[in-house]
């Protein structure tokens, strides 16, 4: 028996509010986190992310301020991810309410980062980000980092397959080139991490109709991240959940969503 496929809204937070854009550029208020996380959890997400975008210092007071108090509201999973660069940063984030936290450009830089937290808090906290887009690299596919700003040079599946050998639980895969877009998930990419990812894979990126969200899950997605579709009133998560159980796709407790 598959399980159930999981719909994860993201929120992009800066300065404490969330925002939303497209390529990671021309951000716009979408509102505040803390009553769009519960929102959220009332019209049945499995699961919420946070991304702190601005990730300085200021920013994450803030961004543990907002995970205290969405805490408090909300009772399914949480993910945390920006500006994390220790095991240190990992702890204040958990005992701040977080289930889960997700890591990118300071794992690139330093990828025992990784290890250290799986050995210290287990594999099941941590989700790596992988902010990917087409490139001249061996699979087509280059990992960028700082939001997306910087290319690492770094080949996507190397990059993959690297993190689950490190102990990652999940990778959360974003495509630059669909990020805000709503054209669609890359289909191409998710089927070429699949491949050779152990390890849970989150699609992110480019969600616009119901038809891209059953065709990220033909192509080898476990759980579906949107942002935009939710926040802005394209589509609401119980659509979500009602189309995919019309198309035979097992999903989580669709009465209350």
């Amino acid at each position: 028996m598959s399980l159930s496929v999981r719909i994860i809204p993201c929120l992009d937070v800066t300065d404490g509010r969330v925002v939303k854009g497209v390529n990671f550029t021309d951000l716009v208020d979408a509102g505040d986190p803390v009553e769009m996380a519960a929102l959220y959890n009332k019209e049945g997400a499995d699961e919420l992310t946070y991304l702190d975008i601005s990730a300085s210092v200021a920013g994450r007071e803030t961004t543990l301020d907002v995970v205290r108090r969405t805490a408090e509201q909300v009772f399914i999973p949480l993910t945390v991810g920006g500006g994390i660069r220790t095991v240190e940063d990992v702890d204040r984030l958990l005992r701040a309410g977080a289930d889960k936290v997700s890591i990118n450009t300071a794992a690139i830089a330093r990828p025992e980062l990784i290890s250290e937290i799986a050995d210290r808090f287990g594999s099941q906290v941590l989700v790596i980000s992988i902010d990917a887009r087409r490139a001249r690299t061996e699979s087509g596919f280059e990992v960028t980092t700082h939001g997306g700003r910087q290319s690492s040079g770094i080949d996507a599946l190397t990059w993959v397959e690297k993190a689950c050998a490190l102990g990652v639980g999940e990778i959360l895969l974003n495509s630059m080139d669909a990020d805000g877009t709503r054209a669609g998930y890359d289909i191409g990419m998710i089927k070429a991490v699949r491949s050779v990812a152990k390890v849970p894979l989150i699609a992110s990126g480019g969600a616009g109709t119901l038809e891209d969200f059953s065709a990220a899950l033909d192509a080898g997605a476990d759980a579906l991240l949107a942002a935009s579709v939710f926040h802005f009133g394209v589509h609401r998560i119980g659509d979500v959940k009602r189309y995919l159980t019309a198309h035979n796709y097992s999903v989580r407790n669709t009465q209350s969503a």
